[in-house]
């Protein structure tokens, strides 16, 4: 059992067989983890959506756009590299922000201070209320791990649930390798 504790900046790794398709295989990093409740966004499921095709007025970006999770679909968030430059960031962890002024967030892309290797969007969140992380936690529907800058801003998507089980190591290394459907083996 794992002795890590819940705060902003943890990674949960869905369970290897868990049935949510919500959460199948997701890395969610959390932002926000307090007695009201908490809020996270998967950083692995890429959405085959242009960034110029959500926000009209933004400045040309190559941005990739990602589920943030099932909760407010109509909402888009960002996660970057680079808080020191865009006021209004929550700091996550090291190399790791969450929001910021909009405004001068679009000046800065304008001005090439922000690139698309310093900055990822997602539609929706994902969302759990007060105790109900706790719960799941307890059922083990998920694997706790610390969160690196790497994983959002160098990681390949596709292989980021498997990298960080496999970054714990032991058991989970051996859980990072079996097949996605148990019917394959």
């Amino acid at each position: 059992m794992s002795t890590q504790t819940v705060d902003r900046g943890t990674v949960l790794l869905a369970e290897p067989f868990s049935l949510d398709t919500n959460f199948r295989r997701t890395a969610v990093v959390l932002t926000e983890h307090q007695a009201e409740g908490t809020v996270g966004f998967i950083m692995n499921r890429r959405m085959d959506v242009n960034l110029e095709d959500i926000l009209s007025d933004f400045p040309e970006l190559e941005a990739e756009v990602f589920f943030g999770g099932p909760v407010a679909t109509d909402s888009l968030h960002y996660l970057h590299n680079v808080g020191d430059l865009l006021e209004g960031s929550i700091k996550i962890r090291n190399g790791v922000y969450w929001g910021g002024d909009y405004d001068k967030l679009k000046f800065l892309v304008e001005s090439k201070l922000i690139t698309s290797q310093n900055i990822r969007f997602y539609i929706g969140y994902s969302g759990w209320s007060s105790g109900q992380l706790e719960e799941e936690l307890k059922y083990g529907s998920w694997v706790l791990a610390d969160m690196h800058p790497n994983y959002l801003f160098k990681s390949k998507p596709e292989k980021l649930w498997e990298q960080i089980m496999t970054n714990k190591g032991n058991v989970f290394s051996v859980i990072a390798k079996m097949p996605d459907a148990v019917n394959w083996n």
